[in-house]
């Protein structure tokens, strides 16, 4: 196999990547031979799981960083950027920054006090899920860590314009993650980045489980789909990698679906 990236001295940086689609993403681009680093939030339960698969990411024969930290706080980032520096050292830059948080409330509107979405769960999802895109391009940009072209790619979801049952607050963020990588690809292009959203087809995640009905939005993604199936983490992955590609350099402010066509039905 081609190992595009191998011996470029790039980084890929991945908001959120121990499982679903960030994961698979940092599977695909370090076959290719980009380094990698995770930073993600899980629990000490979870992460003799979670090392077995960055096992498999080591194995490649990459520069592998993995930080167990919230991108959120103030004084975590500072940290992650001191340690990313280190890593990434003088030669090294960053190729792509890739947005793979779920981190929102899955509530309904109507009901008692504590059951209802809050303006709290509004606030809490917009900033995990999408104003975090701009606070991360901004935090790198300002370091220089970012290469001459450099890809910034976030995940959205066709809830970003149709409405789900309990799924208000992360339609909100992924509108608003939306227009943030539109403007992010309009100001910075100047400055060699590239800014594009992939919007997935439905798949099978552990963030797909936990929205209520998910059963049910799988069958119905199916029978959508021209290919008659759900989209899987390594589809998208794909993509991720073709939009890290040279060729891929002209590609800048879009919505691309990654769905096999499910958005057609």
């Amino acid at each position: 196999m081609v190992k595009r990236f191998e011996n470029t001295g790039y980084w890929t940086l991945i908001l959120g990547g121990s499982s679903g689609l960030g994961l698979a993403s940092a599977k695909k681009l370090a076959s290719e031979g980009m380094n990698i680093c995770i930073i993600h939030r899980n629990p000490r339960a979870e992460m003799e799981m979670i090392n077995r698969e960055f096992a498999k990411i080591q194995n490649e024969n990459i520069q592998f960083l993995s930080l167990n930290k919230d991108i959120l706080n103030l004084q975590h980032q500072q940290d992650i950027l001191s340690e990313l520096k280190t890593v990434v050292g003088k030669e090294g830059k960053i190729r792509c920054l890739l947005h793979s948080i779920a981190k929102g409330n899955l509530k309904p509107m109507i009901g008692s006090e504590h059951e209802s979405l809050s303006t709290d769960d509004f606030s809490i999802t917009l900033h995990a899920m999408a104003t975090s895109l701009y606070d991360w391009t901004k935090l790198l940009f300002n370091e220089n860590l970012f290469a001459e072209d450099a890809r910034i790619l976030a995940f959205t979801s066709e809830g970003s314009t149709k409405p789900i049952h309990n799924y208000a607050a992360v339609s909100a963020a992924k509108a608003a993650l939306e227009a943030i990588s539109r403007n992010i690809a309009l100001e910075f292009a100047p400055f060699g980045l590239r800014c594009n959203c992939i919007q997935a087809g439905v798949t099978d995640t552990r963030s797909l489980q936990m929205i209520p009905g998910s059963k049910e939005i799988k069958e119905q993604s199916k029978k959508r789909n021209p290919f008659k199936r759900l989209t899987t983490a390594e589809d998208v992955a794909d993509v991720v990698s073709l939009l890290c590609q040279d060729e891929a350099s002209w590609i800048n402010g879009c919505v691309i679906p990654v769905d096999g066509g499910e958005h057609l039905g």
